[in-house]
């Protein structure tokens, strides 16, 4: 208890030197508290924007690569379906949403909502001399498709979601036209082209029917020639292996779509040395939404990057001089230090009040230092995120004014899609707390240890013979 009490005595009796330390730490903690809510902060944002935006790939027909291999626009190469399954397996994606359709029709028991519009469309220009006789379509299947329901075109009316293979969704529509009800199997024949030759296989599907949807889609959303086989109450809904599973590897009559979603964008390079050696064509290219990540995360990030080199630089050049200040400081108490060794007190206990008075003398300030910093750190946010977003505006206008590539497929989240962030609500969380306490007690140990480094060198009767 002594210790103690002799460690808060000394800190008055030194208060001159003690408070050029107070001053050195208050600036160190603000600093670190008004860093470390913004860090930590931009982390989270920036975490989740890569999270839903910012890992997603897009693969692009390369018309300058297309024009140099003398390949007209008529040509533009696409994924096959086991290009756009294999590429899902990768051990670099996140994610990927697999979609697949296919041109159907019944086993002529069932009949298409808009069929009366049907003209004979859906036959194929040519069909090959072998194998089964095709199937004209009058309906489309579709696997894994439910886009419509999250976007509110679409809801259950009656039954449940498809939960399994086999299982199917119908629209209302198409229930009452047909007379199905919930728990009526139905039997969906299509035909796929098993070579170039266009021979025909036919292929038989049976599905429950689990459920309806109510459908607020565009019925005709081509706009002309309607059909039972373009009309989008013909859907049929289930999963992307009930579709895929009875259909042979190199056929063809059917479609898949592909999202992928990288686990981290730092790996489009090997996601795109995976897709390369697994048969992607050379005239495609790969590439992230970089100017969606830069119109989003850019600002953020380099707020961040300033905050945090500031951090960095007031951290060292601080400590080096509460280092200093508490080694000039220690000779100035070597008479004291020698009579308290010459009483008997040990060095560890001379050490421990040594860190005791450097330990009070950094409670204070970071208390006086969390308060000042949290009110600091808000405008300070603004006034930096501002500079950043002039810069991140001017280097996405310059993005949108490059030369385009062809899209393949549909392209959910774009830059123009996501709102530039111009203004980030900081705030001081339990994991920035505890970093900003763990650094004070870090700076505080620092100087006790160079104190008691310097100390500890000397006998007590030395350091009294001196002082005489």
């Amino acid at each position: 208890m002594y210790i103690f009490q002799n460690a808060l005595k000394n800190v008055v009796r030194n208060r001159g030197r003690n408070i050029l330390l107070g001053i050195i730490l208050f600036a160190i903690i603000i600093t670190s508290v008004v860093s470390l809510m913004i860090n930590n902060t931009a982390n989270g944002i920036i975490d989740d924007y890569k999270t839903r935006f910012g890992s997603e790939v897009f693969i692009a027909a390369n018309t300058q690569k297309m024009m140099s291999a003398g390949r007209p626009p008529s040509q533009i190469p696409k994924l096959t379906p086991e290009q756009s399954i294999e590429f899902a397996k990768s051990k670099y994606i996140r994610e990927a949403i697999l979609t697949v359709s296919q041109e159907i029709a019944g086993d002529g028991r069932l009949r298409g909502v808009g069929e009366e519009n049907d003209s004979g469309g859906g036959f194929p220009a040519s069909v090959g001399s072998g194998g089964d006789e095709y199937v004209n379509p009058q309906f489309a299947l579709h696997g894994n498709d439910w886009a419509d329901f999250s976007g509110g075109l679409r809801s259950v009316a009656n039954g449940r979601m498809v939960e399994q293979d086999g299982e199917c969704l119908v629209s209302t529509e198409f229930a009452q036209k047909n007379g199905l009800a919930i728990g009526d199997t139905i039997t969906l024949l299509n035909s796929t082209f098993t070579n170039n030759n266009r021979d025909v296989r036919t292929v038989a599907r049976e599905l429950l029917v689990v459920g309806t949807y109510y459908d607020l889609t565009n019925e005709n959303p081509s706009g002309m020639f309607p059909s039972s086989l373009t009309n989008r109450r013909n859907e049929i809904l289930t999963t992307f292996d009930t579709v895929i599973a009875p259909l042979y590897p190199g056929e063809f009559g059917y479609q898949v779509n592909a999202k992928y979603f990288l686990k981290a964008p730092e790996m489009l390079a090997d996601f795109e040395n995976y897709m390369r050696a697994n048969g992607l064509d050379p005239m495609l290219d790969v590439s992230a939404d970089e100017e969606a990540y830069n119109k989003v995360v850019g600002p953020v990030e380099g707020m961040r990057n300033i905050t945090f080199t500031f951090m960095i630089v007031v951290l060292v050049l601080g400590a080096l001089m509460i280092l200093l200040i508490a080694s000039i400081a220690i000779r100035e108490r070597k008479y004291e230090i020698g009579v308290l060794r010459a009483m008997g007190m040990k060095k560890g206990k001379v050490a421990l009040g040594l860190w005791a008075e450097m330990f009070v003398i950094t409670c204070v300030c970071l208390v006086i230092g969390l308060a000042f910093g949290t009110v600091l750190s808000q405008p300070i946010t603004d006034a930096l995120l501002a500079g950043q977003v002039e810069t991140a505006k001017a280097a996405v206008e310059a993005a949108a004014n490059a030369p385009r590539m062809m899209i393949i497929g549909a392209q959910t989240t774009s830059a123009a899609d996501v709102s530039m962030l111009e203004h980030l609500d900081v705030s001081l969380g339990i994991v920035t707390l505890l970093e900003i306490i763990v650094i004070s007690l870090l700076l505080a140990s620092a100087a006790a240890l160079a104190s008691i480094s310097k100390i500890t060198k000397y006998e007590p009767i030395k350091i009294l013979m001196e002082r005489n």
